[in-house]
């Protein structure tokens, strides 16, 4: 199927640089708690409400030693050890660098990242990222913006016993960079994995440094004599730096270049969260952060250029817009250069968006699986988007450079009993601030297996097994005769045909008194009520192509004409009522799938043609779970929970347009 086209402004400008959104995969995650951590409080008191969290958890990685531990930093301050899901203080790091160290300003301030040395168990190395206000320190930076605000500062601490459960060792500093934002510092420090002893990459640090928050004009990520927007190696271990604390690796693309960085080993970059190896491959992914339009995820190789501030994704950004609005545009048709996501979404805002806000949308990069627990994650990618949790996958060798971005899945979650779940349904109880904020990160330990985090609440989860939304088996109770013209009750019977072979809706419905709901329905009156059921038929759109809002529905779980649930089938999935799950509960019409993201796309377009499509329609009462699939797909195009209505009949109708059913299957289990 071809890809649908960006769509365009009158001015030329891009404003739905993805057209298609993430699929729904029928693959689901088991979550099973893992560690809590404890409430943790910002230096200087909170500002920004976005950092009112229970712990500010970044990530989870697995102590190079063999000892089972893992490493948590929080940004507030303090490095934890997890041992068996235990988690204890082992470094207080914010103590360490008061009074200049601060975390209360700006999403990724504090201590912001740890890694350890892949020989840490024999020397003890481990390194740190944190910041310090600028306005009190009287350190000088090796590199600097204008006006700086904060310091980002490389530490490298050596355990006196490695073996230890608190830190007792030395430390010094590696590295100082001047930012002169409070937001997009040096975002993850990390070893390669895939590098053994005696490999030119073995000890060699990577540091993922942002554009310091400049704004849309900012030219740093462009200059090759700042390390500002930049993904930098150094090896921690040598003197050949400028400062003569850290070495620059001869192998990095511009050692040794008059008016160039050596330490730069990528560039171009606005916000570079987070990046992994594919442990299998050794390609370097990174997830990047977009200003207003697009989240990708990168392929990295030694001296690319990603474009940012004069591409954002594979589109050219206005960096002087004429209007108060971030554009972008198509790239011309000499583009070079420049390299383009293996990934991407985009940000979908709000209808009358005010359009210098932040929407709201931000990637949390992952890892691809290598693990052997989960063998239906295995090279797959999996990430997400760090604001409102949805977790989501890539296949790892659909991401390819220069050709068409991969195909993203989103996938469902369940918890450890089995039952589906959001990461907004893990993630806020007991989160202050904003409990629709997940504040999503990944993690994994030294067998690849995957771990969820959520600052919200300050909780870990790891990923136990994997399932099949939906899968249960309906019962094996078939309705008989379901075309058969006596058997259908219609809402208005004038406005149907009833031929034997087919339920014709022949003419749109109208409004009627009481809450928002179809407009036109008719319930299938044989048969038995059921609790868990599964609907097949066939159905087309009589309505020209040219409408966009046309619709057809399937009712189920009906027991009146103001209880029931219903799957809404559009060729518009841009507003709230449309392309959804939805339920009426004698009030108006409430939309309960999780492919609605909260402001201005659900579910891609069910039906967008003249043709017959086939749709199955599953709902297990047991356990709330509903999946609606197209055209024979194993892939739900829509999902949702809910256990308001545990049993009821089936239909089919509109709001008001006009459309057809044939082949209609009813099969479940009768209501007791």
């Amino acid at each position: 199927m071809a890809l649908p086209s960006p769509a365009r402004a009158a001015d030329g400008a891009v404003y739905d640089p993805v057209p298609t959104e993430p699929v729904t995969s029928r693959l689901g995650l088991e979550l099973t708690e893992y560690a809590s951590f404890p409430q943790s409080f910002t230096d200087p008191p909170l500002v920004d409400q976005r950092l009112n969290r229970i712990a500010r958890i970044n990530t989870i990685m697995e102590v190079p030693d063999g000892s089972g531990r893992r490493a948590v930093p929080d940004l507030n301050g303090n490095l934890y050890f997890v041992k068996d899901g235990v988690p204890h203080v082992y470094l207080d790091v914010a103590a360490t660098f008061q009074p200049e160290f601060f975390s209360g300003r700006g999403l990724g301030q504090g201590f912001g990242y740890v890694t350890f040395h892949p020989d840490f168990k024999r020397n003890g190395l481990f390194y740190t990222i944190h910041t310090e206000e600028a306005a009190i320190t009287a350190d000088v930076p090796d590199y600097r913006q204008t006006n700086v605000l904060y310091h980002g500062v490389i530490d490298e601490w050596r355990a006196t016993d490695p073996a230890a459960d608190t830190f007792e060792g030395t430390h010094r500093e590696v590295l100082r960079i001047g930012f002169g934002g409070q937001i997009h510092g040096i975002q993850e420090i990390n070893f390669n994995p895939t590098a053994r002893r005696g490999d030119a990459d073995y000890g060699n640090l990577y540091l993922a440094v942002g554009d310091g928050g400049q704004g849309v004009g900012n030219t740093d990520p462009q200059n090759l004599a700042m390390p500002h927007g930049k993904l930098l190696r150094i090896d921690p271990r040598g003197t050949n730096a400028p400062n003569g604390r850290y070495g620059i690796p001869p192998s990095n693309p511009f050692a040794g270049q008059a008016g160039r960085l050596g330490e730069i080993y990528a560039y171009g970059f606005r916000d570079p969260h987070r990046f992994s190896w594919d442990r299998a491959t050794g390609r370097l992914y990174l997830g990047h952060i977009g200003e207003h339009a697009i989240e990708a995820i990168y392929d990295v190789r030694p001296g690319d250029n990603f474009g940012w501030s004069e591409r954002e994704g594979a589109y050219v950004f206005d960096r002087t817009p004429t209007t108060p609005c971030d554009r972008i545009f198509p790239l011309p048709a000499d583009d070079a250069g420049y390299q383009y996501p293996v990934a991407a979404y985009d940000h979908n805002p709000q209808p009358g968006w005010n359009c210098t806000s932040d929407v709201g949308v931000a990637v949390a990069g992952g890892f691809v699986y290598r693990g052997r627990d989960l063998p239906a994650l295995r090279g797959k990618y999996v990430f997400g988007d760090l604001v409102n949790g949805w977790i989501l996958y890539t296949e790892a060798d659909e991401m390819r450079r220069g050709r068409t971005p991969a195909t993203i899945h989103r996938m469902n979650l369940f918890d450890s009993a089995g039952v589906p779940v959001r990461m907004r349904d893990l993630s806020s109880p007991g989160a202050p601030g904003d409990p629709n904020r997940v504040d999503l990160r990944f993690g994994t330990d030294a067998q690849g297996e995957l771990y969820i985090l959520a600052k919200a609440n300050g909780r870990i989860w790891k990923v136990t097994g994997t399932r099949t939304f939906a899968a249960a088996s309906p019962g094996t109770t078939r309705v008989h005769d379901t075309m058969r013209p006596s058997n259908w009750a219609p809402v208005t019977p004038s406005k149907w045909q009833f031929t034997g072979r087919q339920v014709i809706l022949a003419e749109a419905g109208t409004e009627r008194p009481g809450p928002r709901r179809p407009f036109e329905y008719a319930v299938l009156t044989a048969g038995p009520v059921f609790s868990s059921v599964e609907i097949k038929g066939s159905v087309r759109l009589d309505e020209p192509v040219e409408i966009t809002n046309r619709d057809v529905i399937i009712v189920f779980g009906y027991r009146s004409d103001t209880e029931f649930y219903y799957a809404h089938l559009s060729s518009d999935n841009t507003i709230y009522p449309h392309n959804g799950i939805f339920k009426v509960n004698n009030a108006d019409r409430e939309r309960i799938d999780y492919e609605w993201n909260g402001r201005s796309r659900g579910a891609n377009p069910a039906v967008t043609d003249t043709r017959w499509h086939d749709v199955k329609v599953k709902h297990l009462p047991a356990t709330g779970e509903i999946a609606v699939y197209l055209d024979g797909s194993k892939d739900p195009l829509m999902t949702a929970r809910d256990t308001t209505f545990g049993s009821g009949r089936v239909g089919f109708g509109s709001f008001d347009n006009i459309g057809r059913l044939r082949d209609l299957k009813v099969t479940g289990t009768p209501a007791a």
